[in-house]
């Protein structure tokens, strides 16, 4: 094991198959990682406060598992979390190892094979760390992260500072682009009227969200040159058959209803994304796309998957179609979400990008 500084670069080698760098550590009361991303050229980028010290370290795959790198943070992590990899990668996981600290965990798939030799957590600045992954065949590989990487000087003082992140992309100038004047996309918020949907946790209620969450939607994709119409726009009664009518009458390119999920008996640990479609490759893969963007802005919600089902407003309309859950109401971790208008902004900017996305697919 060995470690270069110069001009104030801090380079850790590692050198077998398990190892450590480390240093004194001192005591924190909050998680110094500040920041994290994996890029879509392999590499991972690290925030942290200024001047703290890290542990980094591989570890080979065996049997079913994939090569693991993991690094630890001075300070506690509050909320532990697992976050669905894609391409080469198979989870990132981010937990509490011992009191004090935070470990990052990325895991590879089993067909995965680094070279330890040339993984080298470079320090660039004094809060700022990058690993590349050397010749990792990264298709598939998309972006995927938490937080912001290089603060911007734009004023943040009226910002909660607890929904900080995912700030910088939460504008439509960040969103992919597809031609404009072409697509006509439906929005469809769940429920509405004397029917409010699911009521959740200190009495949120779906109707109230979903609505919220739509009309945001609706504002991104206009900015992107998409035409866009909305079911309801307020909050009133409207029928399956309507809403499925509305579509079906303008020929949208895709349906999109957006809903808020719940359990029978308030079960707080019954939480999680999923997302629906009924039919055919471009119904699933329309899913796919809004599912993996709304995973990547509800870090520590399940994964509950994309699932086929016969939802009434996605079997009977005639385009492309999803149905997505953005989170359970009555759940302990997705109720505290979904009651913060941050969140909900971000859920809006999540499943924007992945109508684009699908949109710029061609399909």
């Amino acid at each position: 094991m060995s470690f270069i500084k110069a001009k104030s670069l801090l380079i850790v080698v590692f050198c077998s198959s398990l190892f450590s760098f480390s240093f004194p550590i001192p005591s924190f009361a909050a998680s110094v990682l500040a920041a994290w991303r994996i890029t879509t050229n392999g590499v991972l980028k690290l925030r942290t406060k200024e001047g703290v010290p890290l542990d980094a370290f591989f570890q080979s795959g065996y049997a079913n598992t994939g090569d693991r790198v993991w690094i630890d943070f001075p300070g506690e992590l509050i909320q532990p979390r697992k976050i669905k990899g894609n391409g080469p990668i198979k989870e990132i996981r981010l937990g509490k190892p011992y009191k004090g600290n935070t470990r990052l965990v990325v895991e590879f798939e089993p067909y995965v094979a680094l070279n330890p030799s040339k993984l080298v957590l470079l320090g660039t600045s004094p809060n700022l760390w990058e690993l590349n992954f050397h010749d990792l065949n990264v298709n598939g590989l998309s972006d995927i992260g938490e937080g912001v990487l290089v603060k911007s000087s734009i004023d943040r003082s009226n910002l909660s500072s607890r929904n900080t992140s995912f700030n910088y992309s939460l504008s439509s100038s960040s969103l992919p682009s597809v031609q404009r004047n072409v697509y006509r996309v439906v929005i469809d918020p769940g429920h509405g009227g004397s029917d409010p949907g699911a009521i959740g946790i200190n009495g949120i209620r779906e109707n109230d969200i979903v609505l919220e969450i739509s009309k945001d939607v609706s504002r991104l994709l206009k900015e992107k040159g998409v035409e866009v119409v909305l079911t309801r726009n307020k909050n009133i009664d409207l029928e399956l058959t309507e809403r499925v009518l509305i579509a079906n009458r303008i020929r949208a390119n895709a349906f999109i209803s957006i809903h808020a999920n719940a359990t029978r008996g308030y079960r707080r640990d019954v939480n999680g994304i999923e997302t629906y479609f009924f039919a055919g490759y471009r119904g699933k893969q329309l899913a796919k796309k809004i599912q993996r963007e709304v995973l990547n802005v509800s870090s520590g919600s399940p994964d509950r998957g994309v699932r086929q089902s016969r939802f009434f407003v996605i079997k009977q309309t005639n385009m492309p179609a999803a149905l997505v859950e953005v989170g359970f109401l009555t759940g302990r971790i997705d109720a505290r979400r979904l009651s913060q208008k941050n969140h909900r902004r971000k859920l809006a900017y999540a499943i924007s990008k992945g109508i684009l996305n699908y949109l710029k697919g061609g399909y």
